[in-house]
């Protein structure tokens, strides 16, 4: 008998009433069996088979050099280096392996080749400190480390089956220099292995280690296969992302699925990437709101022939209507997608996929294949209907395992399935997402509640400002102000009265903009989410100061 339960649903939004849980209204995803033997990179090797075009396509060009390599040798580079790794180095099912580097054209043969071994990848920012990576180190307990010779001395000595320098000769030859009979035996991967430990943005505590399963990964490759676009040509993605990110994580395994020609940059840079565009007719660049926020008030563009461009797929952080429509001016012919996803939910679980669902205002778009939600009130724990806020919850196959060795940050995150977000969201009656705000971030103004992505945008908006952050500031009366950091425009002589002011007229009195210190950036991580953290530090040595 059928359960009305689960198919009784509002075909606009998804929305089951009895259940008071939303579904996507994508088309479903064909994923292995649960308890089957296959590896994330076997599975997306055999996507690939539906794309239209041979594995003579360009897989990967290095924006530096223009050095390139096809799909053919991306695959034969990493079925070389995974049988190299396992004679040589022992490596093999359950072993760690720290990847401390930049995007280089190396870096995705080695995500490949380790996960088609079950050996956990646990790439991560290069920028990290000591002590940093000291508690990364303590967290995935690593065996090995891949690390470029820039940074190699900021790991310890310590690794089982040692560090291995990624821009060596070393390396080189353990990608293409094939040994005879020392091609490794078929790993049996479940889909419940841990695949890959990524770490969450730490934006306002300590990083945490997400475990993402091979299950995680196949599903995500599942949802892409689903959206896979017609085109004449495979499309040409510039990645500004870095692969340690969840964003740039997935998307190197996405282009595969698609056999997508991706250009890399070693780190962003508006001058490099727009000569990027020009240099290899870029058509789709994956990329962060302050990205754009930086095409759209920078001069540089317009010495580009940037006509090969089509879309930006936007990420990583909220991105404002105000910026979209700018961007869109400035750009008229480029489509602007957004998306939803976290490190927990292997990346995007919700995306806006055509100009119609682009042309709704600051929506990140319908709920991808396989997943479920629902909005939960954070004070009764009661799901809610449309239209109504609170906090989201996730459920799907893209769902994390768990926080390494925090066992309770995983119970405190995992409740019968389901990620809670900690993300302020709403679905409207046609079933796309809104996000607002983190419930963290909220500035409890005399019992209101205020959010900074709210004011951080008016503030993006200000012709002389070039960046901008709000966070709560204690006040003893009101309990908590909004704090705006600001970054001028050069030669700009913008004053705080004036900033307050700008915003006063454009909101109600409880969300008015109290202090504004002005600096000369906003700290963000890599994924350009603000460091609330740091901003804190720097508002509480200002206020000692003034003592």
């Amino acid at each position: 008998m059928e359960d009305k339960t689960i198919t009784s649903f509002d075909p606009k939004s998804g929305f089951n009433r009895a259940t008071r849980t939303f579904h996507s209204l994508k088309p479903p995803l064909h994923l292995p069996p649960p308890n089957a033997t296959i590896s994330a990179p076997s599975y997306i090797l055999s996507l690939r088979r539906n794309s239209p075009w041979s594995d003579s396509v360009t897989a990967l060009i290095d924006s530096a050099t223009g050095r390139h390599l096809s799909y053919a040798e991306f695959i034969h580079r990493s079925e070389t280096l995974a049988s190299n790794l396992a004679s040589l180095f022992a490596l093999s099912k359950y072993d760690t392996a720290l990847i401390l580097s930049p995007n280089l054209l190396h870096v995705p043969i080695l995500h490949f080749a380790l996960l088609s071994l079950g050996v956990v990848v646990s790439p991560t920012n290069p920028l990290a400190t000591r002590s940093e990576l000291t508690r990364i180190i303590r967290l995935s307990k690593p065996t090995i480390a891949f690390a470029t010779s820039a940074v190699v001395n900021k790991l310890p000595d310590e690794f089982r089956h040692g560090t291995v320098l990624i821009d060596s000769p070393e390396f080189e030859s353990l990608i293409t220099a094939s040994r005879p009979g020392a091609k490794p035996e078929r790993v049996e991967v479940s889909q419940s292995d841990v695949a890959a430990i990524l770490y969450s943005s730490g934006t306002t505590g300590k990083v945490k280690g997400v475990m993402l399963t091979h299950r995680n990964l196949t599903a995500m490759a599942g949802a892409y296969d689903v959206f896979r676009a017609q085109r004449e040509k495979p499309a040409v993605f510039l990645y500004t992302m870095p692969f340690f990110h969840v964003f740039g994580f997935t998307l190197s395994l996405r282009a595969v699925v698609l056999l997508e020609t991706v250009v890399l940059m070693e780190r962003f840079g508006l001058r490099r990437a727009v000569e990027a565009i020009e240099r290899f007719r870029v058509t789709h660049i994956a990329g962060v709101p302050s990205m754009l926020v930086a095409m759209i008030k920078d001069d540089v563009t317009a010495a580009y022939d940037l006509s090969s461009l089509e879309c930006v797929a936007c990420g990583g952080a909220p991105l404002g209507k105000d910026t979209a429509a700018a961007f869109k001016s400035k750009f008229p012919k480029v489509l602007v997608l957004q998306g939803y996803g976290l490190t927990e939910s292997t990346a995007g679980v919700a995306r806006t996929s055509n100009p119609e669902e682009t042309s709704r205002c600051s929506t990140t778009g319908k709920l991808m294949p396989g997943v479920e939600a629902k909005i939960v009130n954070p004070h009764t724990g009661q799901p809610m209907f449309p239209a109504e806020q609170g906090e989201l919850w996730l459920r799907g196959p893209s769902i994390m395992k768990g926080y390494v060795g925090d066992p309770e940050a995983t119970s405190a995150t995992l409740v019968d399935g389901w990620l809670k977000t900690g993300d302020l969201c709403y679905f409207d009656h046609d079933g796309f997402l809104y996000v607002l705000d983190r419930f963290k971030d909220l500035i409890k103004y005399k019992g209101y509640q205020v959010a900074p992505a709210e004011l951080e945008e008016l503030l993006h908006s200000h012709l002389e400002i070039n960046d901008a952050a709000v966070i709560p500031y204690p006040d003893e009366e009101a309990g908590q102000v909004p704090m705006a950091f600001v970054v001028r425009k050069p030669q700009s002589s913008l004053h705080e009265a004036e900033i307050i002011d700008f915003v006063a007229k454009q909101v109600a009195p409880y969300k008015k903009i109290r202090r504004v210190i002005f600096v000369d950036s906003i700290p963000k991580n890599a994924a350009g989410k603000i460091l609330r953290k740091d901003l804190n530090t720097i508002a509480l040595e200002r206020s000692i100061s003034r003592l």
